[in-house]
C-alpha cells in the first residue's frame, strides 16, 4: 500500500462515525477513504436460520440509518458507496476500480459475517490488497469468556460477573474531523433498494416514534441518562411510563457502540452516586444483549433449533386462527393486545410486555416459539439475530438460562400490576378506554350494564378471550410435564 492509495472502510451493523475503529484507523493514515455498505443477500452462507433477510421494520430503519450515515460522511469530506451483491465480489471489484491499498472493517462476531469476512480477506490477498479487522461490536470478544470445555457460558449471572471482572473495555474513539475523498465513485441509491414501504405505506408510526442515525442515538442516550435513569429500576417494568432507554434499535444497527453506552453510564454514576443502583441495573441489560450475542457466536442457528434438545418433542399446536389473532392484537386479553398493537405501530414493544405476549403465545396457545420469533423479526425495528431468538427461547424454556417451565405469565395480573391505571391499554386498545381501572384488564368480568356504559360489546367491538387463562395454564403445564417425564 502506497501513501496515496485509498482505503475502503466496509460498514456492516456499525453505521456511525464515532467509536468506529476501522474508520478511525483509515482516517489516521491520511489517505483518501471510501465508505462502503454492501447489501448482500446472495452469499451462500446467508441462509436461514443462521442468517436471513431483514424484516420489514428493520429494512425501513436501515434506509434511514444509511441516509444519516451518508450525510455524516459528506460533512467531513467523505462519501458512502452503496452496492448490491455477494460481498466478496463487490469489495474486490471496488478495490480494483479505485486502486485501493487496503480494506478495513469492524468484526461482527456472528458465523455468517465471519465466514464472508474470511472470503473477503482471501480474495483481497490474492489481488495483493491488504485487509485489517478491528473489534467494535461487543464489550468483550466471545473467545475471552469460555468454560473449562472451551464453550461459552449459558447462565447469565456468572457470565456478567466474568465480563465485569475483566474491567472496563477500551475507551471509545472519537469521530474523524476530516477525511480525504477521491471524488465520484459509482454507487447505487437507497431508492434503488426499495427498503421503505410504499403501498401500503405502514411506516407512519415508525417515523413518529424514532430518529434513526448516530445523532438520534446520542441524543437518546443523553436524554436517558439525564432524566429517565432516575427511576429506571422500577419504571423499566411499567409500560404506562417512559422508563426505558429506547436504545435497542440504535445498538442493533451500530449507530452507537456498547462501549459508548458503558462509559457514558459509568460517567453518570460517578457524577451522581445516588443513581448507581439504577445504572447498574441498566448496564446489566446491556450485559444481557452481550450474553445473547455470545450465545449466538456458539450457536449460529439459534433462531431455528431448541438449545435444549429435549424440547424437540414438545407438543406444539398448529392453530393459524389463534396465531393471527395474536399477531393482530385481538386475543381478548388487553395487555397482550396492547403490546401487539404497539409493536405494529411503533416497531417496538415494552420489554415487560414482550415477555407477557411471548408467554401467552407459547404457553396459553402452545404455538411454537419460532412462529413468534419470526413475527418479531419482521415487525421489530430492533430485531437482533442474538437477542430475538434467545429471548423467545428464554420464555419458552428451551434456551439458555431459561425461565422455569411452570412460570406461565397471568396476563390479567401482569396488566394490573404493571399498568394499574390502564394507561397503556387505553392508549393502544382505545375501544376499552371507558372501562374503569378494575375492569380494563379483564373486561369479560364486567356486567352488561358496565359494558354498555363503556360502549364495549364483547365479541363485536372487542373480542372475547380466545382461551381461558386457567385452562391454558393447565394445558401448558401438562405439555411441559410430557417432555420432562421423557428425560
Amino acid at each position: 500500500m502506497t501513501r496515496t492509495q485509498p482505503v475502503i472502510v466496509w460498514f456492516h451493523d456499525d453505521l456511525r462515525l464515532s467509536d468506529h475503529p476501522a474508520l478511525h484507523e483509515a482516517a489516521s493514515r491520511g489517505v483518501p477513504v471510501v465508505g462502503l455498505y454492501v447489501r448482500d443477500e446472495q452469499s451462500p452462507v446467508l441462509k436461514p436460520p443462521a442468517a436471513r433477510p431483514l424484516g420489514g421494520a428493520t429494512r425501513w430503519w436501515l434506509a434511514q440509518s444509511l441516509r444519516a450515515l451518508g450525510k455524516s460522511l459528506e460533512a467531513i469530506g467523505g462519501t458512502l458507496v452503496l452496492r448490491t451483491g455477494p460481498a466478496v465480489a463487490v469489495i474486490a471489484t471496488l478495490a480494483r476500480e479505485i486502486n485501493a491499498g487496503a480494506v478495513f472493517w469492524n468484526d461482527i462476531a456472528q458465523a455468517p459475517h465471519q465466514a464472508i469476512a474470511g472470503e473477503v480477506e482471501s480474495a483481497l490477498a490474492s489481488d495483493g490488497i491488504a485487509s485489517q479487522i478491528f473489534p467494535g461490536d461487543l464489550l468483550v470478544d466471545p473467545k475471552a469468556i469460555r468454560n473449562k470445555d472451551n464453550r461459552g457460558l449459558r447462565v447469565f449471572t456468572p457470565f456478567w460477573r466474568r465480563v465485569q471482572g475483566l474491567g472496563n473495555p477500551p475507551k471509545p474513539l472519537p469521530a474523524p474531523k476530516k477525511i480525504a475523498s477521491i471524488g465520484d465513485v459509482a454507487s447505487e441509491t437507497l431508492d434503488d433498494w426499495k427498503l421503505e414501504p410504499t403501498r401500503p405505506n405502514w411506516a407512519g408510526g415508525l417515523r413518529e416514534s424514532w430518529t434513526p442515525g448516530e445523532a438520534g442515538a446520542q441524543a437518546r442516550l443523553r436524554a436517558f441518562l439525564d432524566e429517565t435513569i432516575r427511576g429506571y429500576s422500577d419504571d423499566r417494568d411499567r409500560p404506562d411510563r417512559d422508563g426505558t432507554s429506547r436504545l435497542s434499535p440504535h445498538l442493533r444497527f451500530g449507530e452507537i457502540s456498547p462501549r459508548q453506552v458503558w462509559y457514558a453510564a459509568r460517567f453518570a454514576a460517578a457524577e451522581h452516586p445516588r443513581l448507581a443502583g439504577n445504572i447498574e441495573k441498566f448496564l446489566s441489560e446491556l450485559g444481557w444483549r452481550e450474553f445473547c450475542r455470545h450465545l449466538l457466536f456458539d450457536v449460529p442457528d439459534l433462531a431455528g433449533r431448541n438449545l435444549q434438545e429435549h424440547f424437540d418433542g414438545f407438543p406444539w399446536q398448529r392453530d393459524a386462527r389463534a396465531l393471527k389473532a395474536w399477531q393482530r392484537g385481538l386475543t381478548g386479553y388487553p395487555i397482550v393486545d396492547a403490546g401487539m398493537r404497539e409493536l405494529w405501530h411503533t416497531g417496538v414493544m415494552h420489554n415487560r410486555v414482550r415477555m407477557v405476549v411471548a408467554s401467552f403465545l407459547v404457553k396459553h396457545l402452545l404455538i411454537d416459539w419460532r412462529a413468534g420469533e419470526q413475527w418479531f423479526w419482521d415487525t421489530l425495528v430492533d430485531a437482533d439475530a442474538g437477542s430475538n431468538p434467545a429471548n423467545w427461547q428464554w420464555v419458552a424454556g428451551s434456551g439458555a438460562d431459561s425461565a422455569p417451565c411452570f412460570r406461565v405469565f397471568n396476563p390479567i395480573l401482569q396488566g394490573e400490576k404493571f399498568d394499574p391505571d390502564g394507561v397503556y391499554v387505553r392508549r393502544w386498545v382505545p375501544e376499552l378506554a371507558q372501562l374503569p381501572n378494575d375492569l380494563i384488564h379483564q373486561p369479560w368480568t364486567a356486567t352488561p350494564i358496565e359494558l354498555a356504559s363503556a360502549r364495549v360489546e364483547l365479541g363485536k367491538s372487542y373480542p372475547k378471550p380466545i382461551v381461558d387463562h386457567k385452562q391454558g395454564r393447565e394445558r401448558a403445564l401438562a405439555a411441559y410435564a410430557k417432555i420432562r417425564d421423557k428425560d
